[in-house]
């Protein structure tokens, strides 16, 4: 792949935020589309935003994904405090409709999928793991040119970023022991970003990758 051209979802929370910090600054990135209910308020020049309310209806916007040739889907709920249904719904059915349309109209593009440590690629756990597992094997089947799982463990924000959780000010100090302690288990959203980022542009060998192969990929170590 010459240029990365990519269509970044979830840019309103810390992980998609993250992301899109990378992209911004990395130079094989030459454009960089985001979907979004709100404004992120950030502006690039790389940079074009949509403002769309609706991920079940995209007919409105669906011309505007043409031409590019990589999704980074950061777009993710949590399952605690929410029933089974809609949690489903938000995971599954919202992450495979984005899919299809995209595949349909870039059948060349990679597609990069945030899902998470534990996830059960077998989908015989209860609960959200088994539902993200659905998830990975069902777009891994949508005609792309490539499809990446990352499942990334506990995550070490990027200093400065705006959209980071609150506690995380109370637990960040744990990072260096758990990561020495159990290195799969931790990464920082810039090896995160990084490692979406180099995937997207040379490949990999491997569909579903984990916390010390999104360490290995990002090359910061």
């Amino acid at each position: 792949m010459n240029t990365i051209r990519t269509i970044i979802t979830g840019t309103t929370g810390m992980v998609g935020e993250g992301v899109l910090h990378e992209c911004l600054l990395d130079p094989r990135v030459e454009a960089v589309l985001v979907i979004n209910r709100k404004a992120s308020g950030v502006f690039h020049p790389k940079l074009k935003e949509i403002i769309h309310t609706d991920f079940f209806n995209l007919s409105t916007i669906e011309n505007e994904f043409s031409g590019y040739n990589t999704c980074l889907f950061c777009l993710g709920v949590s399952s605690i405090g929410m029933k089974a249904e809609e949690y489903y719904r938000l995971t599954y059915t919202l992450t495979m409709r984005f899919g299809e349309i995209l595949s349909k109209l870039n059948p060349g593009m990679t597609f990069c999928y945030i899902s998470g440590a534990g996830t059960d690629s077998r989908e015989k756990s209860s609960g959200w793991a088994s539902v993200k597992g659905k998830t990975e094997n069902d777009l891994m089947k949508l005609p792309f040119k490539r499809v990446f799982a990352f499942r990334p463990g506990f995550i070490k924000p990027t200093p400065g970023l705006s959209k980071t959780h609150s506690y995380y000010k109370y637990i960040t100090w744990f990072f260096p022991l758990g990561r020495s302690l159990y290195p799969k288990g931790f990464c920082t959203l810039k090896e995160l970003g990084k490692a979406m980022i180099r995937v997207a542009d040379a490949g990999y060998d491997k569909k579903v990758i984990e916390g010390k192969e999104i360490i290995k990929l990002a090359g910061l170590e």
